[in-house]
């Protein structure tokens, strides 16, 4: 066969968050637009380009919902809630009747008998947080509670026991304020049952995570309490038809937030693990990129998706600076991967994206598109930069996020 006909390998690199809207502190301009990014600009003159509803028009996805969709998934037919993923991706096996949830540690305080938040991420110092997580797995109310720390200041909650209900509500108030009070979201046994577990797992964690030396160590180093836990996005693990029977693909995950190990995971993605690779602004991003490429030259994946949440996180601190600052960084990495595909004719699809728009003037995911830029065996465009506005030009003109897997495969000769 000739070169021309070849298959051609598959990297995805989903930037978290990295879209956004004009700001008008900052001359009306994204910080995609403001940022200096010459390897973006690149893939987006050489390729393709377009824009993308992640899940559908003005409906704002979470990283989870965005991931399932952009690999191909159905997110109203296929997510089962946010906890199953998160579980997942920490390494824990879910059984059929398990509830798992995705959690915060939080820094609280008790006025009058009730528990305020005053910081939701407990300032994300991460010291004594996996120590801490140990102290949460016992059982009550014949059930059993197992807790696992996961990446930055999140941790996952599993309620394995008989006659539990993922139909509860969250103890997130997602915002500072009183913590909630959960909830049955139906009128069933099993979902009173668990909501009175979680309210009590909610003190209990409270009581024990306060007395343990950690914390102590965690204040006397001038850090914040990580003193309870938020719990949110109750769920049972579902079914779900695997990549490689979908697509006929060897495919892997090279992330560093554990919801995306797990979405990954979920499908039958392999999970590389990179070290440092936190999800946070300073996360080893170069770590993640060096693993693709030695991926792509040791030939054992023809599929590689990466996931950088760092241009998420700042956007959630309304941090414009900091964003255009790690967009710069994304770029200084993808430059080494870009030419590490032309020197070493590795036989590249490459596209660059983000799973959705996180606004630094809001301070949360939107349903905005976002930009998506193809480089590979595609009719180029006149595009010559990567912003939200100037692909919205593009050729590719506007696709949906379930849609993108299959334009890859078509791309790259495995239609």
């Amino acid at each position: 066969m000739s070169n021309k006909m070849q298959q051609t390998k598959i990297v995805l690199i989903i930037c978290d968050g990295m879209a956004d809207r004009p700001d008008r502190e900052h001359n009306n301009k994204t910080p995609l637009e403001v940022a200096s990014k010459p390897n973006m600009d690149k893939i987006a003159r050489d390729g393709i380009c377009g824009i993308m509803n992640p899940i559908g028009y003005g409906i704002p996805p979470g990283s989870n919902t965005a991931h399932l969709a952009l690999l191909g998934y159905n997110p109203y037919e296929y997510y089962t809630g946010r906890g199953p993923f998160e579980a997942l991706g920490a390494g824990l096996n879910l059984g059929k009747d398990d509830i798992a949830f995705r959690c915060n540690f939080a820094t609280a305080e008790k006025k009058n008998n009730k528990i305020f938040i005053t910081d939701r991420r407990a300032g994300r110092g991460e010291f004594g947080m996996k120590e801490l997580g140990k102290l949460l797995n016992f059982r009550t109310d014949d059930a059993d509670v197992v807790f696992k720390a996961s990446s930055g200041h999140r941790g996952v909650l599993v309620l394995k026991g008989k006659n539990l209900s993922e139909k509860i509500s969250d103890s997130d108030p997602h915002s500072e304020g009183e913590i909630k009070e959960v909830r049955p979201l139906d009128d069933s046994d099993a979902a009173k049952r668990t909501a009175q577990i979680l309210n009590k797992f909610t003190e209990r964690c409270y009581e024990i995570l306060n007395r343990s030396e950690i914390q102590s160590e965690r204040i006397n180093k001038g850090m914040l309490p990580a003193n309870i836990i938020l719990a949110r996005g109750a769920g049972k693990t579902g079914e779900i038809p695997k990549f490689n029977e979908k697509y006929g693909l060897n495919g892997a995950c090279i992330a560093g937030v554990t919801l995306v190990k797990g979405v990954g995971r979920s499908v039958g993605l392999n999970i590389i693990d990179v070290s440092s690779a936190t999800g946070h602004a300073d996360s080893n991003i170069e770590g993640k990129i060096d693993a693709c490429i030695k991926e792509l030259k040791e030939n054992r994946h023809d599929f590689i998706l990466i996931n950088i949440k760092g241009t998420d996180e700042i956007s959630h601190d309304g941090d414009f600076e900091g964003k255009v600052e790690m967009i710069e960084r994304i770029d200084k990495v993808l430059g080494k991967l870009l030419l590490s595909v032309s020197e070493n004719n590795l036989n590249t699809t490459i596209a660059l994206t983000a799973d959705h728009t996180t606004s630094v003037t809001v301070k949360e995911h939107s349903g905005d598109t976002v930009p998506i830029a193809i480089l590979g065996d595609v009719r180029t465009d006149e595009i010559c930069k990567f912003s939200e506005r100037e692909c919205a030009k593009g050729g590719l003109g506007v696709i949906k996020g379930t849609d993108l897997l299959n334009i890859l495969m078509d791309l790259s000769r495995r239609g």
